[in-house]
């Protein structure tokens, strides 16, 4: 699978920040109930790397990756854990060398269109925009579109569900990332039915765009 298709499986991917890998089933389980199979698990605690493989372990049905990959050690880490694909905030050389080495799709971040061309030239023509809203969201997107034509973004960062649609109207966008769909209260409450019914509106975005755009 490639970073296109992958992102075509969206329309959201969750940014999932977790500090209790034995949580991560039973939340992986029911953003996969709610529709939502592309789960990203962000290497920001120490819990990341077990999350994501007890959701490769117990969820089967899930996509699972990891964020905030920042160098090679973090995505050789991620790969061993059993990640499927790697999602990072930017690209360095070596980064992008580990990652053209990879076995798993990877989506390095842009902020701006010569770093999107750079990452084009390392071989990387899906990326994820980010942080999408101070950045210029939506504005930027459409303003990279004619120039740019053969990118396509996941923009990350300031997206919630009241922006989400409007995103994922625009033709050069193929998902979103966000952090809505996985609340720390709900987490922390075990409100895992609130997790599958805030997947289930996310899964219902794409339609709505679809049809906005139409």
């Amino acid at each position: 699978m490639d970073s296109f298709t992958l992102l075509t499986l969206g329309p959201v991917v969750p940014v999932i920040v977790l500090t209790d890998a034995g949580v991560a089933p039973e939340l992986g389980a029911a953003l996969v109930a709610g529709g939502i199979k592309v789960l990203e698990v962000t290497l920001r605690t120490k819990a990341a790397l077990a999350a994501v493989r007890r959701l490769r372990e117990e969820v089967p049905d899930a996509i699972v990756g990891a964020g905030t990959v920042r160098n090679r050690a973090h995505l050789e880490a991620a790969l061993e854990a059993g990640a499927q694909f790697a999602v990072s905030p930017g690209l360095t050389p070596e980064l992008a060398a580990a990652a053209r080495g990879a076995r798993v799709p990877f989506i390095p971040g842009v902020a701006t269109p010569s770093e999107a061309m750079r990452a084009e030239d390392e071989g990387f023509s899906v990326q994820k925009l980010f942080p999408a809203e101070s950045v210029g969201g939506i504005k930027l997107l459409q303003a990279m579109a004619s120039p740019l034509p053969e990118l396509r973004f996941c923009p990350t960062g300031g997206i919630h569900a009241g922006n989400a649609g409007a995103y994922l109207a625009l033709p050069n966008v193929l998902a979103v990332g966000g952090s809505w769909l996985t609340p720390e209260p709900l987490i922390a409450a075990r409100d895992w039915a609130g997790i599958t019914r805030l997947a289930e509106a996310a899964a219902a975005l794409r339609r709505v765009a679809i049809n906005a755009s139409q």
